[in-house]
């Protein structure tokens, strides 16, 4: 971790309709650093995610990308400077094909190539003509995760990445998590699991009333 982070969140509220979700969320990530968000359900981890995204309609405060402020602007001019979000549900499109999906979302001059995500996911490689709708879930996990290194992000955000998956998979998303780090990419990770966090995170933050309410290794 350098002393420049490439994520700063300062005072940041964000409200669904008229329920203030968000109040006051600080919190940094480094350079090559995961952060891991923890926190029961419902006290605004996804919903912090879609704030920093820019896909959460309505917000205040700050968040610096790289030192540039990014909040308020539209979600595809944040994920240009440099921010992907793999969201809660994935979001991949069930009836494009595996290779669809990623070729779709390359982007010029990043350092994930398509042909790299066949070399880290093997199984996508080999069911790249299948419709993202017919992967398992461990399949559309990783396919997500490979659409979102392709658009070559200085900045990766991981919503719950292995809710209902089966350990092995688990296991086997650690691993990615854990290649992913390092090669120098910086990631915020929301996560219910623990033992995963515990794995891969430098730090910790616990999110609780809408506020970071402590933050430690």
């Amino acid at each position: 971790m350098t002393d420049a982070p490439i994520l700063i969140v300062a005072g940041l509220n964000g409200w669904y309709g008229k329920s203030h979700i968000l109040q006051g969320i600080d919190l940094k990530v480094g350079n090559v650093e995961l952060l891991a968000l923890l926190g029961r359900n419902g006290v605004g981890k996804t919903t912090t995610m879609r704030a920093i995204a820019g896909t959460l309609g309505r917000t205040e405060g700050e968040v610096l990308l790289g030192g540039t402020s990014i909040l308020g602007r539209p979600a595809h001019a944040i994920a240009r400077q440099g921010l992907s979000l793999v969201p809660e549900h994935r979001g991949i499109f069930g009836t494009l094909t595996v290779e669809e999906n990623l070729t779709l979302a390359a982007r010029k001059g990043s350092p994930w190539s398509v042909e790299r995500i066949w070399s880290m996911f093997p199984s996508l490689a080999d069911r790249r003509r299948t419709p993202g709708g017919k992967l398992s879930g461990g399949e559309q996990q990783m396919l997500a995760i490979g659409r979102a290194l392709v658009t070559g992000p200085k900045l990766l955000l991981l919503d719950e990445p292995t809710e209902g998956l089966a350990p092995v998979i688990v296991d086997r998303l650690v691993e990615i998590l854990q290649e992913l780090k390092a090669t120098g990419l910086s990631m915020l990770l929301v996560e219910q699991s623990l033992a995963v966090c515990t794995a891969v995170a430098d730090r910790f933050a616990i999110l609780d009333g809408g506020r970071i309410v402590w933050e430690g290794d």
